[in-house]
């Protein structure tokens, strides 16, 4: 792996674990309540982390660009199927949780995230835009384009979804969370643009977080339930 790369992966540790210094000091310095000084810090390392990522990675993305010409059609057909290959593989995922492991549908995660967004509006473009360029230059050109150096794709892809899965702190769905990173996989291998997972994860959490704030809880469960109903008759179950 080269120093870049490992910049980059210390950039984003960097950012995860900053608040634990910096978030405190804000609070300290500013007005701001304690949970919104925790709000304000993620907001403001999360952008720049991403900077700087961005700027490590400057010499190699300016490179990939000059070595092959942009076929923007084909990137965004295998975005748009991405997207709908993500859907269904996390709709397996969560049929196998619900029915065969009795895991209860819903992530903690998601709705923490959805709770600090409605009452920090401006917090939605960590999930919505900021962490899906950091998570998929990480886990997919980094993690996974070292493992694929040195073994085939399945284990590649299975082993980096599997990080992935367990970096989101809810092994519980490590099934949804490592799925979603396999396609994540399978779209970025055959595009070979990181720009195309990138745009998937984009569009897969924005949808997220536009029907979390647009809708109702009773709504989101009814739609729940129809996808589910659906993915069983495709399924064949």
């Amino acid at each position: 792996m080269t120093k870049r790369y490992w910049y980059v992966i210390l950039t984003y540790i960097a950012v995860q674990f900053s608040g634990v210094v910096f978030a405190p000091l804000l609070y300290f310095l500013t007005p701001l309540s304690e949970a919104d000084a925790i709000i304000y810090w993620t907001i403001i390392s999360f952008i720049a982390g991403l900077i700087v990522v961005l700027w490590i990675m400057k010499p190699e993305i300016k490179t990939s660009n000059q070595r092959t010409t942009v076929n923007w059609g084909y990137n965004i057909a295998w975005a748009i199927g991405g997207l709908f290959m993500a859907y269904f593989a996390q709709g397996i995922a969560t049929t196998i949780e619900t029915k065969l492991l009795g895991i209860t549908a819903g992530s903690e995660n998601t709705q923490m995230i959805m709770e600090i967004s409605r009452a920090t509006p401006l917090f939605i473009i960590i999930p919505a835009l900021i962490a899906p360029i950091l998570e998929e230059v990480i886990f997919r050109k980094i993690i996974f384009g070292e493992l694929y150096k040195r073994m085939n794709f399945f284990f590649a892809a299975l082993l980096s979804a599997f990080i992935f899965a367990i970096i989101h702190g809810e092994p519980e769905h490590i099934l949804i969370y490592g799925s979603m990173g396999f396609v994540f996989a399978f779209v970025y291998v055959k595009t070979k643009r990181i720009i195309v997972p990138i745009l998937v994860h984009m569009s897969l959490n924005s949808i997220v977080v536009i029907l979390q704030l647009s809708l109702t809880q009773e709504e989101i469960e009814k739609m729940m339930r129809d996808l589910e109903q659906m993915q069983m008759i495709l399924i064949g179950g």
